[in-house]
């Protein structure tokens, strides 16, 4: 099948079943219809009421390539080319259409949209589930009329959106959080900064020397620490002796 089809394809077919001899293989072919919808619209089961369009007066097509397309049943009709470039016209997407019969579920699903992917903007959220920013600062805010009642429910179980379109946003979102993360982080820290030594933050303590920069101690007075000590510990032991040995004597 060709590009390029007629304006009102099923009222060509059927100008073109009434007015000429071409196969309805051809006539599918053109119109982009299947080939038993070009039978039943020859039978009177389909198209019926609808007024034939002659492509001719249109300039969609000529004489002589229908003629030659008569001649040939295996001749493929050729629209003519256009004498005026039509603009194409860029329709402005409005807002998401839910079914009155789901339009009680779109709280439980921008609840849980606000607990399963706190990235999305609001504005997504509108796009996925077809509601306001005030119903979604409501909910947030827990405001909302029937806040007690609310159950996060998943938007694509409940019929509001699709999948792709719920995984396109969120990849959307995730693209926009890994970008501005190092920046965030930048500033973090520079409000944050570091930590500072202890002998910054302790008062007196700057002032005292480092432990590897105090004098090491003699040996001389080392050995004599050592002495005092022992002597020390002797004394202790004959203070203590004479208790021992009273309480080693049985009692009667």
């Amino acid at each position: 099948m060709s590009d390029r089809k007629p304006l009102m394809p099923k009222a060509t077919a059927v100008w073109l079943v009434e007015n000429t001899s071409l196969s309805f293989e051809q006539i599918a072919e053109l119109c982009g219809l299947h080939n038993l919808e070009v039978r039943g619209i020859a039978d009177g089961d389909v198209a019926q009421g609808i007024k034939g369009q002659d492509p001719i007066a249109s300039g969609q097509l000529s004489r002589e390539e229908i003629a030659r397309a008569e001649a040939n049943p295996n001749h493929r009709l050729r629209l003519a080319e256009p004498k005026y470039e039509m603009p194409v016209v860029k329709t402005k997407k409005g807002p998401r259409y839910t079914p009155v019969s789901r339009r009680h579920d779109r709280p439980n699903a921008v609840l849980w949209l606000l607990r399963n992917h706190p990235e999305l903007k609001d504005s997504q959220i509108m796009r996925l589930v077809g509601t306001t920013k005030p119903t979604i600062a409501s909910i947030r805010e827990r405001t909302h009329w029937n806040s007690a009642n609310l159950q996060p429910q998943d938007p694509v179980t409940l019929g509001l959106c699709s999948q792709i379109d719920l995984d396109a946003e969120v990849k959307k979102s995730s693209k926009r959080v890994t970008v501005g993360a190092p920046a965030a982080i930048a500033e973090e820290r520079e409000m944050g900064g570091t930590l500072l030594p202890a002998s910054q933050t302790i008062p007196g303590l700057g002032d005292q020397p480092a432990l590897e920069e105090l004098p090491a101690e003699p040996e001389d007075d080392r050995a004599a620490n050592v002495a005092e000590d022992a002597r020390v510990f002797a004394r202790l032991k004959e203070l203590t002796r004479p208790d021992e040995e009273e309480d080693d004597e049985p009692r009667p």
